[in-house]
């Protein structure tokens, strides 16, 4: 059995963002500020990692308390019943320092397949002696695949919100001994 490689997410250094087309005129921008990743591989150049993800689907945040809200209710992430969003890898591809990372995204009760495109930064000591790994991943969804449809139409002709959801992930993984 091969020996398996721990890294755990630093929350204080990562972020997960998102943004979507509001009036179709302009981007809103949102994150979560509850989330734990853990990444397993069997060398440093993460060629074999398996991914596993999870968020507090309620940690929504994007500086409106009253959009906030309306993100937790029904009409959006029903976090009463939902309470988290999870990604599993199933597949990662390496190419240079770039990797494109398949895998299964649940949310709202639902499971879908998505893709993420992954810059790797490299690997550091931090001033504490602990091994850190960088990512920046980038990826689109469409809401509407996992039943978060709501909406209003405009008196000019489209719709309020864009069904595109353009994510941003900044992680910084800590390896665990």
């Amino acid at each position: 059995m091969e020996n398996k490689t721990i890294w755990k997410i630093d929350p204080a250094h990562s972020e997960i963002m998102f943004k979507v087309k509001h009036l179709m005129i302009t981007n809103v921008k949102g994150e979560f500020r509850k989330f734990d990743a853990s990444i397993s591989t069997s060398n440093n150049n993460f060629s074999d990692a398996e991914i596993e993800a999870e968020i507090e689907a309620s940690s929504i945040f994007t500086n409106n308390d009253a959009r906030d809200n309306h993100l937790r209710s029904a009409d959006f992430f029903n976090t009463e019943n939902n309470k988290n969003i999870t990604f599993k890898s199933t597949g990662v591809q390496r190419s240079d320092d770039d990797f494109i990372v398949t895998g299964d995204l649940t949310m709202n009760g639902i499971t879908k397949s998505v893709t993420l495109n992954v810059d790797f930064g490299g690997i550091i000591k931090d001033p504490y002696g602990n091994e850190k790994a960088g990512f920046s991943a980038t990826g689109k969804l469409n809401r509407k695949d996992w039943n978060i449809s709501w909406n209003a139409a405009l008196e000019s002709g489209g719709l309020m919100v864009s069904d595109e959801v353009k994510i941003t992930i900044e992680a910084q993984f800590i390896k665990q001994v």
